[in-house]
């Protein structure tokens, strides 16, 4: 690490920069400790900017390696066996289940990011198109992921950066200014509690597209190996954990999920708003120690509600 001076016409700027490779890559963290500081308040800045700078080149390591090494095929084999006790079958589902699946999505997914409609509310929306004496946002929204439904089982992509912005479009296109844009220049994300907590911090905004590729990269080169249900958690997880926009990540990342369970021929599956903790549960879990099978165990007790969900 080493120290940089800016002259300005509003005196002299100190920054603590470091350089590192990444990928056949050099990247540069710069932090800004000041301006016209004197030697002690200056050596105090750098060590704070040294331990902040050391925290984010670790961030960025955890984030760019989904998994951080290649499953054997003895783990492989392990999530395999699971999918088959979980009677994973290629279904297709009728449209009327669709229906029936999507609105139970809808209502859930937009639950947990603090949505007040009720699961009533949700079916005079979606099938009486009649709209209820709540926020025009969340009836935008229920709207907004009941298209994005559609749209994932029309398209032939599996992941792209541009279906992952369009995803984004789609839902919030009536709610939101910035539907469809990543976090722009200075729009830094964190996820906080109602006490305050924050329980994750989003990647740095300048690294938000180049992870997104290295995300879409990875599930490429192990589409045709890793089992279907592996991939969709590990997308989903490196997904929230890069979190791209502003707001609206929780959603994309759930749709994102189900569009490559179905792209392998898999059920969708609803991850349903009593389960919130436990579902916030195992993404802290995979986030501090890149263990996947929480998540992946975690979907498959979703999946034996699906039943239930199509078959009403």
């Amino acid at each position: 690490m080493y120290l940089e001076k800016r002259k300005s016409k509003e005196g002299i700027k100190y920054f603590l920069a470091h350089s590192f490779r990444e990928g056949g890559k050099i990247h540069k963290i710069r932090k800004l400790l000041g301006r016209d500081l004197d030697k002690k308040t200056l050596d105090e800045r750098i060590k704070k900017a040294e331990i902040l700078i050391l925290d984010e080149i670790n961030k960025y390591r955890i984030i760019k390696n989904p998994l951080d090494r290649e499953l054997s095929s003895e783990e492989i084999d392990f999530i395999k066996k699971l999918e088959i006790e979980a009677e994973l079958k290629v279904i297709h589902l009728s449209e009327h289940q669709w229906e029936l699946f999507s609105r139970s999505f809808v209502y859930s997914t937009n639950a947990i990011e603090g949505s007040r409609l009720t699961s009533k509310d949700v079916n005079e929306i979606l099938v009486e198109n009649k709209w209820p004496d709540k926020s025009k946002q969340d009836i935008a929204e229920a709207y907004g992921v009941n298209e994005a439904i559609k749209y994932i089982r029309k398209t032939s992509v599996h992941l792209s950066l541009d279906l992952i912005k369009e995803i984004h479009k789609i839902v919030f296109n009536n709610s939101k200014g910035f539907a469809g844009e990543l976090r722009k220049k200075g729009q830094e994300v964190a996820v906080v509690t109602s006490s305050g907590e924050i329980v994750h911090e989003g990647a740095p905004q300048n690294r938000v597209i180049s992870l997104l590729k290295e995300l879409v990269e990875w599930y490429y080169n192990y589409k045709d190996k890793y089992p279907p249900l592996l991939l969709a958690a590990v997308v989903h997880n490196q997904f929230e954990i890069i979190h791209p926009f502003a707001d609206g990540n929780g959603r994309v990342g759930r749709i994102l999920l189900n569009n490559i369970l179905i792209k392998h021929k898999l059920p969708p599956v609803n991850i349903d708003i009593k389960n919130q903790a436990e579902y916030y549960s195992v993404l802290n879990n995979y986030q501090k120690t890149q263990n996947i099978r929480p998540t992946v165990e975690f979907l498959l007790k979703e999946y034996k509600n699906l039943k239930k969900i199509i078959n009403e």
